[in-house]
């Protein structure tokens, strides 16, 4: 287990009671200036990244990727995101088309579009690099939601994500024979 996923699930919200996660929800919804470099916010911001991951997988894997709808604008995100990143490699991401001071500059604007549009836009979640793999320290990225979208849109509707729905319904095959 890595270290990121011991962090997520081993102080997992269970283990903070009712209070404590209604506390931990109540300031996750609150912005960012809010906050210092606050410890226990990290933490609690990894539990709720990583139980987002965690349920994003288990989707795929058990409904065909390319009848998901992730949000009431996939048509808008999909369509924006082909229009301006029409040669990302979205198979396998390159940590330096997320990240690099260069695609930063590109990918703000394509993000701010989507400011009032999609619920928190912004807001940190966890990219998968390589979508033929799970969510583990090597094969994750920190990206803002509508990244996240429209990367994962991307995949469902090119059939990337196939391969993950299409392994585990070999796997449930196999152990129901």
């Amino acid at each position: 287990m890595s270290k990121f996923t011991a962090m997520a699930t081993g102080n997992g919200l269970a283990s903070l009671g009712v209070e404590g996660a209604n506390a931990a929800a109540h300031a996750l919804s609150l912005p960012a200036e809010a906050y210092g470099n606050d410890p226990q916010l990290e933490v609690m911001w990894a539990m709720k990244a990583y139980q987002h991951a965690e349920i994003y997988f288990n989707l795929i894997s058990s409904v065909d990727p390319k009848f998901l709808k992730l949000t009431k604008v996939d048509d808008k995100i999909y369509s924006t995101f082909r229009e301006e990143f029409g040669d990302l490699n979205i198979q396998v991401l390159d940590p330096e088309e997320l990240k690099s001071d260069k695609a930063k500059e590109k990918w703000r604007p394509f993000c701010n579009k989507f400011e009032g549009i999609v619920e928190d836009f912004n807001y940190g979640t966890l990219l998968r690099l390589d979508c033929q793999k799970d969510y583990t320290e090597e094969n994750t990225i920190f990206a803002t939601r509508i990244q996240f979208f429209a990367i994962e849109i991307a995949r469902n509707r090119e059939g990337y994500n196939s391969v993950v729905y299409n392994s585990k319904k070999q796997s449930r095959e196999e152990q129901s024979s």
